[in-house]
């Protein structure tokens, strides 16, 4: 158990050393200035933005930025809606899978179009070769449209007063090109060197030690696994995810995998510093982040590594911890570290069953996609984040009687009441989709076209476990996380259609608010820091935020938790 802890210890702390340095790149990307790799990826980029027609000199304002986002996305919808709708008839389909219903197609297209990647199918019977790479295409794109977005945040906390705040097709590309593509194909190599599928042949017929003869699925999974973990998006190739053999091979794969997840969100916080030349407050941030990170964690991996205090009270001993629904090559200790990184991170793989985690675990890892503001996923996390900062500035300039500043520019009125709404918002969708299918359940409602069958029938445990197996959902969907507590009967029109409204609302709708935030800020008269000014660079700020995000996280999920997993624990007791 020792060597677990010094296992998750060492790639977190390396995970940290390697994305200081990363983050300094990444900040030279979005500046424009000179990196080793411009021979490499000029005459690439080069080529896009000339057969595109697109000037990626041309600069935009944030209203621009949003219109080029949104476009871009709506093609992808199309054109993703539509290879999964016909798949079964399309090319690269050696193990002729078919074509997904209109529901699922809807669910699965808008899931992967928004970084969320919430699957209610299996990979090796759901899609299609050329649905995988459309997906994977889709795995690309989405984190660059996120980076894309936090690199527009960072010019307008740049510029003193101003309206042109870089190209957004410039800063999307770099993303894609400069960062994620060259970082997938490190994390790809790794995994082909340690026994992942990159092919495109279909099953393979094989003969176990027992003596069966078994198809086993394969395909081009290497490149996908990768962006899906660098990319935080946290689809699986494989229905089992990264607790599948094949997509996750070994524990140097898993630390790999662990690594690949963390190293951009970690290193978006350090480019923030970098690119504004404010590393103090980047430290601050990640400090406050990695403050409310191991608060969840901790309890997440003693929880684990003690085991089922209902098996204790059988007299069985549990020296290994509590090993239901996770993988013997890898533990208790860093599943349990795994559970709480890909939801923090909102990257959504899981390396074990989130269902058959201890109930604490299981609060920890809600509570992780509920707050939503620590690291966050790939450039998304940063405007998470900024929402709290204009709260929490906000409300500092109150208590202490001062104008509400943050980097010289005034927060008034029009700002805080945008950060409001997105800050309600979250527990806004979360709550009300789970309180529609709790109605249901606890009804046992017939949904004719929406279910086969009566509300409970999706449930497969009742009670405590039940509700929070819909709670876990919805919190999935509007995080953009895309795990889920697989007890759920999930793919029908009701939870196809559904979260896929909320996956909609929950990301597109706080990637517009803290856009428009900048620039209203960026335009308003900037404001030299003098002795009255509220620093935000500062111990005594990062807890006044950390507070805010406590506070609304507390007060808004608190009673959900309660009648969920909370409950669960003292019933196992």
């Amino acid at each position: 158990m020792n060597t677990e802890l010094l296992g998750v210890i060492g790639i977190f702390i390396l995970t940290i050393i390697l994305a200081i340095p990363l983050g300094k790149y990444i900040a030279k990307v979005y500046l424009g200035d000179k990196t080793l790799f411009d021979p490499i990826f000029n005459p690439i980029e080069k080529f896009i933005f000339k057969i595109s027609g697109i000037n990626s000199t041309e600069e935009m304002n944030w209203k621009q930025h949003l219109k080029a986002l949104l476009s871009i996305n709506m093609v992808w919808f199309f054109l993703c809606f539509f290879v999964l709708l016909f798949q079964g008839s399309l090319p690269l389909n050696p193990d002729n899978n078919p074509s997904m219903t209109p529901d699922l197609a809807f669910n699965t297209a808008i899931s992967f179009l928004v970084n969320c990647n919430l699957q209610h199918y299996s990979g090796e019977s759901g899609v299609s070769y050329l649905s995988q790479i459309v997906l994977m295409f889709l795995q690309f794109v989405s984190a660059g449209i996120g980076m894309a977005a936090a690199a527009m945040i960072f010019t307008a906390m740049k510029e003193r007063t101003t309206e042109q705040l870089g190209n957004f097709y410039n800063y999307f590309i770099k993303s894609c090109t400069r960062i994620l593509l060259p970082l997938s194909a490190i994390v790809a190599v790794a995994l082909v060197f340690s026994g992942t599928p990159m092919t495109f042949e279909g099953k393979d017929a094989i003969t176990t030690l027992q003596g069966d003869h078994v198809e086993v699925s394969r395909g081009p999974a290497a490149a996908f696994i990768a962006i899906k973990h660098i990319g935080t998006n946290g689809g699986g190739f494989f229905g089992a995810n990264s607790a599948h053999p094949l997509e996750n091979p070994t524990y140097f794969t898993n630390g790999v995998e662990l690594w690949a997840q963390l190293i951009i969100p970690f290193a978006m916080i350090f480019a923030l510093g970098f690119f504004l030349k404010k590393r103090k407050l980047s430290y601050i941030i990640f400090g406050v982040m990695t403050v409310g990170f191991l608060l969840l964690v901790i309890p997440t991996i003693m929880s684990e590594i003690n085991g089922n205090p209902a098996i204790e009270k059988m007299g069985i001993a549990q020296t290994t911890g509590a090993m239901e629904g996770k993988e013997v090559r890898f533990g208790p200790a860093i599943s349990g570290f795994w559970s709480i990184a890909t939801t923090v991170i909102s990257t959504g793989s899981v390396n074990s069953m989130h269902d058959s985690s201890m109930p604490v675990s299981g609060a920890m890892q809600l509570l992780s996609m509920m707050v939503n503001a620590f690291y966050g996923g790939c450039g998304v996390g940063i405007l998470n984040y900024y929402i709290f900062i204009i709260l929490a500035v906000f409300i500092s300039g109150l208590m202490v009687g001062r104008t509400p500043e943050f980097l010289g520019k005034k927060i008034e009125a029009r700002e805080v009441k945008i950060a409001a709404f997105i800050a309600i918002l979250h527990p806004l969708l979360i709550l009300s989709g789970t309180a529609l299918a709790s109605y249901f359940a606890a009804h046992d409602t017939a949904m004719g076209y929406w279910f086969s069958g009566n509300a409970t029938g999706w449930l497969n445990n009742p009670g405590n476990h039940g509700f929070s197996e819909m709670l876990y959902e919805y919190t999935s969907s509007a995080a953009n996380n895309g795990s889920g507590f697989e007890g759920l009967g999930d793919n029908n029109p009701f939870w196809n259609i559904t979260t896929g409204i909320v996956l909609l609302l929950s990301r597109f709708i706080p990637i517009i608010g803290p856009l428009a935030i900048a620039g209203l800020l960026a335009g308003k008269k900037y404001i030299p820091e003098s002795a009255g000014t509220l620093k935000t660079d500062t111990s005594i700020f990062g807890i006044m935020t950390f507070a805010v995000i406590a506070i609304i996280a507390a007060l808004s999920f608190f009673p959900a938790l309660a009648l969920g997993p909370l409950a669960e624990f003292f019933t196992l007791k």
